[in-house]
């Protein structure tokens, strides 16, 4: 039977983590990439103080991990035909890719492609329900528009580069930004651990908040606009029929559209309200009618052996753990 999500990302982690001489987390196959750790990973990266007038420099792997702004150029000393790079940046940053040079035989069959999220096993998020763009716009191929695109900037804190070189020596040089993003949509956290007000300005969308751990999810303040304006009827269990809600979501995969729902909330309160989800992907998602300014505050902390193994004992559903 396939390891679980989380063991593929343990693997993932371990080997970046070897790389660099930090045996902490890691894991990626081709395109069937995978998460957990690639977050030990960030340490270093995430804690590195560099001064503002110097531009951080450094190789870029076939399988990397960046978190941190700077100048990363691959050179291949052979043939690297399945290369990915995941980027990540803080909840309220967007991720900017810029070529500074490229040498590489596009007609030879070399690519670079930069990805409007992160894929892993072939699940993505943002899922396609919840990003503006349609999937394949979210691909773009330095082969077909480099010369006109030379920046490409991510939607949400998130991003991934996929690249194939054939030849030994070619290489291409990118810089990495992490501009100010004031209203964050969908978000991967960098730890297991942390807090978030997410907040819809009167915008029809959805944003979900991903956490790759098992967690308590403590919401301190739900405020959904309708409810200041007229009363909701429920008639219906849950929130079907809602136009503004928020839901906590499930499962073991990257896409919350394919994850289970634990929990929907579509009324206003101050909190706390917590639940404990014993899943390897933990969501918080909005869904956003857009009449209304909506809000949502929350709190997540990772879940210890013990509390898993409680909540694995009482829980009946079969697809994670809850309680």
């Amino acid at each position: 039977m396939e390891g679980t999500f989380r063991e593929q990302l343990f693997f993932l982690v371990l080997c970046l983590s070897f790389l660099k001489g930090d045996t902490r987390y890691i894991g990626v196959q081709e395109n069937d990439i995978t998460p957990e750790g690639l977050f030990a990973l960030l340490n270093s990266e995430l804690k590195r103080e560099i001064p503002e007038t110097l531009i951080y420099r450094r190789p870029l792997r076939c399988l990397d991990m960046v978190a941190v702004e700077g100048q990363f150029t691959f050179t291949a000393d052979r043939s690297q035909l399945s290369c990915a790079a995941f980027f990540i940046a803080e909840p309220e940053q967007v991720i900017s890719v810029e070529y500074d040079s490229v040498d590489i035989d596009c007609r030879g069959g070399d690519f670079i492609k930069v990805f409007d999220g992160w894929v892993m096993k072939g699940e993505k998020f943002p899922s396609s329900q919840d990003h503006a763009l349609p999937l394949m716009e979210r691909y773009v191929d330095y082969c077909d528009s480099g010369t006109v695109r030379r920046t490409v900037r991510s939607s949400q804190n998130v991003a991934m580069l996929f690249f194939r070189i054939h030849t030994a020596g070619s290489s291409f040089t990118l810089t990495v930004r992490k501009p100010i993003n004031p209203f964050p949509c969908n978000i991967i956290s960098q730890t297991p651990e942390g807090s978030f007000t997410m907040v819809i300005p009167q915008q029809h969308r959805n944003c979900s908040f991903s956490i790759i751990y098992p967690v308590e999810i403590k919401i301190a303040e739900l405020s959904l606009g309708h409810l200041n304006d007229f009363p909701i009827k429920r008639s219906i269990p849950g929130c079907a029929g809602a136009g503004d809600f928020v839901e906590l979501l499930g499962g073991n995969g990257m896409d919350p559209s394919k994850m289970f729902p634990v929990a929907d909330l579509c009324y206003n309160f101050n909190g706390p309200a917590q639940m404990k989800i014993g899943c390897d992907n933990t969501v918080v998602r909005m869904v956003s009618s857009g009449k209304f300014v909506n809000r949502v505050v929350f709190q997540y902390r990772l879940l210890d052996r013990q509390e898993l193994q409680r909540i694995k004992v009482n829980s009946v559903e079969d697809f994670c753990f809850t309680g």
